[in-house]
């Protein structure tokens, strides 16, 4: 896709949903550029990572090794910790609204 083009962001991330579409909230999740694999067993994420990658490959979409991480016990999504725990806000996030001050006139 050309440089500069307005929608570039929408056009992709339509690309990206339609191409995971089988195993969108099975066990992937899609943000733009950003693909999270989750599992319940470690033998569930080899299946599944194998998966992802093969549809990669199929449509001729790379990634940068350099940029991928595997077999995390937590990770930080979207503004939210997911762990097997489950998932809470990134505190630091927030960290900023939890200091404001008080407000101490209306304006």
């Amino acid at each position: 896709m050309p440089f500069g083009v307005m929608n570039a962001p929408v056009v992709f991330m339509d690309y990206m949903n339609r191409i995971f579409r089988l195993w969108m909230d099975k066990f992937v999740v899609v943000f733009i550029d950003d693909i999270l694999i989750y599992l319940r067993t470690r033998e569930e994420h080899v299946d599944h990572l194998m998966v992802v990658l093969n549809v990669l490959r199929e449509h001729q979409l790379y990634r940068k090794l350099s940029k991928c991480e595997f077999w995390l016990e937590e990770v930080q999504f979207l503004g939210h910790v997911i762990s097997a725990e489950g998932i809470v806000v990134d505190l630091a996030k927030i960290e900023t609204v939890l200091k404001w001050e008080r407000p101490k006139t209306v304006t």
